[in-house]
């Protein structure tokens, strides 16, 4: 019996994992109903355990007389007669106290008949309180008698840790109470409205998850309910079978007492009195074993009911969780197909591969920031939250990373109508250099040498595309017509009687090494220095040929004066 005490106060703690869930009005109602009949099953519960050990102390007082008949009989046959003898020594006192108060003087041998009249009854109180003892003891000696007191004991501390088993037992025993009978629902729990479900995919997601979970944990409760359910059924085997035998009994002795004589109906009639206390007895735990599985029948009829609703909320939670999630799919699908048509668009009709880059890079600029918002806009539940989250992290972020937006922007500045490009020679400062890759961060140039023939210093300078925003230092850019250096060579020309022809002819052959056009010819001008004619080259050449053009312009011009001399 304790065993199914603790199986059903466990069982009764599930109140507290279905109150976890209720969260729907629904919910409320058959949580309500659910709690009543646990009420009830835990009353009739210790209802069952208390008449079990009533029972049982009454088998075991009636054990113990037929065990040990004539060591309880002699016991109180001594105590009748002691009592028998207190009352003789008492009846004797009260006789001698009255002829001492007849007797005018004081009688020597009746005062001393007095005192020995006590010390017999003194010792007859001694004697029946040693007695009395004594059959406290054997009664309490007794195992099964000393079971059925540790059996109430254990009820009693188990009722003791459930606060509603004794009125639930009150209730459950009442002649009004009706096994299984659903209560009705406050109003407050019918009126209360469950807080709406957040319209985001995480709100969606968790309200998917704590259905599921919810399901899960009625479907736990089932299981114990059933388990309850089937320790009572086999626990009122034994007292079906008992009342058949009394039933048996009965019978047997009501065809016996059809022949019996009067003195074997007196007897007869005491075997009766027992087997209807017995039978007594055994229905009233038969009749509440019976109850607990009507009510428990019920208790699991209203979880299937909590089962299908919740699954059905379920169903409609993962569908409108796949509705949305399909559909914020669908957006990204075709935001990322309008970015495919734009990137092959660019790349079938814009040809300029510096326009080319700048639309592709135009376009992941502005793809994956909608990405982002849509995705973020998706999980969100309320708009208001986000915008405030958004502009938030918005301003963290262009505290954090100025420098890097700041490239950013400057990089969309340097690539305009009169911008930058791969190939082009420009000056940041005190570098000069050609622009080998440009970034959306920075920029990287090939330094070139400013002291002697202007080449490639064989190092890679780097600078953030910030640097427009700059004023110190600058950045220069060297126009296409004019990526070219001009070279000055003063020669001392020979003494000759033409110095027109001579120069035409030096000319003629500065330009066949460097053919130049209208704006950018070579040139050669005659002044006469100390009484000696000298002749100023001049020629323009691009930086990285400096070398080659500057020998042949030597060799052209050596020739012309080997000529002339």
């Amino acid at each position: 019996m304790v065993q199914i005490l603790d199986e059903t106060v466990d069982w009764y703690r599930t109140l507290g994992t279905q109150q976890q869930y209720a969260t729907q009005p629904s919910d409320l109602l058959i949580l309500f109903a659910n709690r009543q009949t646990a009420d009830q099953v835990v009353g009739l519960a210790f209802g069952i355990a208390r008449a079990n050990a009533e029972l049982l102390s009454s088998e075991a007082s009636a054990a113990q007389n037929a065990a040990e008949p004539s060591s309880q009989q002699a016991l109180d046959r001594q105590q009748s007669q002691l009592e028998a003898q207190q009352k003789s020594i008492q009846q004797e006192m009260d006789d001698v106290r009255k002829q001492l108060a007849g007797s005018a003087k004081g009688n020597q041998g009746v005062e001393a008949k007095l005192h020995e009249l006590q010390g017999e009854l003194d010792m007859v109180n001694a004697r029946k309180n040693l007695l009395a003892t004594m059959t406290e003891f054997v009664n309490s000696s007794d195992p099964k008698a000393a079971g059925a007191n540790a059996l109430k004991a254990q009820i009693d501390a188990i009722a003791a840790t459930m606060p509603g088993a004794n009125s639930a037992a009150g209730s459950a025993a009442s002649p009004g109470a009706s096994p299984g009978q659903v209560p009705a629902a406050p109003a407050a729990a019918v009126n209360d409205k469950a807080a709406p479900a957040g319209s985001g995919l995480w709100d969606m997601t968790s309200a998917v998850l704590k259905q599921r979970n919810k399901i899960a944990s009625i479907n736990l409760v089932d299981g114990h309910t059933a388990a309850l359910a089937q320790t009572f059924r086999t626990l009122s085997g034994p007292p079906l079978k008992q009342l058949n035998a009394y039933a048996a009994r009965s019978d047997a002795l009501a065809a016996q007492a059809d022949h019996a004589e009067s003195g074997a109906l007196k007897e007869l009639r005491g075997q009766f009195d027992t087997l209807a206390w017995l039978f007594k007895q055994t229905s009233e735990i038969l009749i509440p074993l019976s109850k607990e599985q009507v009510l428990l029948q019920q208790y699991r009829h209203n979880l299937a009911s909590w089962r299908d609703s919740s699954q059905r909320q379920y169903h409609e939670a993962l569908a409108t969780l796949a509705v949305r999630a399909g559909t914020v799919a669908g957006i990204l699908a075709a935001v990322f197909l309008l970015a495919e048509v734009w990137r092959r668009f660019v790349l079938r009709y814009v040809h300029d591969v510096r326009r080319r880059h700048q639309l592709l890079l135009i376009r992941a600029v502005i793809l994956w920031p909608i990405v982002l918002c849509i995705v973020g806009l998706s999980f969100v539940t309320e708009i208001s939250t986000f915008a405030t989250f958004a502009g938030l992290l918005t301003a963290g972020l262009a505290v954090a990373m100025q420098s890097l937006l700041a490239s950013v922007v400057g990089y969309f500045l340097l690539i305009g109508k009169y911008g930058i490009r791969v190939g082009d020679r420009i000056q940041i400062g005190a570098v000069v250099g050609e622009v080998v890759d440009l970034g959306l961060v920075r920029m990287h140039l090939m330094e070139l040498n400013q002291q002697g023939p202007l080449g490639p210093t064989g190092r890679v300078v780097a600078f953030p595309n910030l640097i427009v925003f700059q004023a110190s230092g600058g950045l220069f850019k060297q126009i296409p017509a004019g990526n070219i250096s001009w070279r000055e060579t003063m020669l001392t020309l020979p003494a000759v009687a033409d110095y027109a022809a001579l120069k035409e002819k030096l000319l003629a052959a500065i330009r066949a090494v460097v053919p130049g056009d209208a704006n950018e010819s070579p040139q050669v001008q005659m002044r006469l220095v100390n009484g000696r004619m000298e002749a100023l080259l001049r020629y323009p050449m691009h930086p990285g040929q400096a070398p080659e053009v500057d020998e042949r312009v030597a060799q052209a011009v050596l020739k012309v004066i080997a000529e002339a001399g």
